[in-house]
């Protein structure tokens, strides 16, 4: 069985993480998105030290669809550079993870 795969992103805000969280579970690209908003990030951008409100996107999908979650929020994302991370999943529950790769299954 392919195994999961968590990609961690941010948002500048709500409105966008909404909309593409769910055109990424809409297009089976994800069996889920998870948005917290209110994060406070200190970050380093072309050379000067940055603060902002963002809003985290854990999206949960299969590792054969990484690249192209990641092609998807490149293209789509308002940022000049997306956060774009892979974080392997290391075993799980086994229901949890049958649901997963189901709902990411080619239509």
């Amino acid at each position: 069985m392919e195994k999961a795969l968590l990609v961690y992103t941010t948002f500048p805000d709500i409105e966008v993480a909404e909309r593409l969280g769910r055109e990424l579970v809409a297009g089976k690209l994800a069996a889920c998105v998870n948005l917290i908003p209110g994060m406070r990030a200190i970050y380093a951008w072309k050379g000067a030290v940055e603060t902002g409100q963002e809003v985290v996107g854990i999206v949960k999908t299969r590792e054969g669809l990484g690249e192209k979650v990641r092609a998807f929020l490149r293209a789509k994302h308002p940022y000049e550079t997306p956060i774009v991370l892979f974080l392997p999943v290391a075993g799980g529950d086994a229901q949890t993870l049958d649901w997963l790769i189901a709902e990411t299954a080619a239509p």
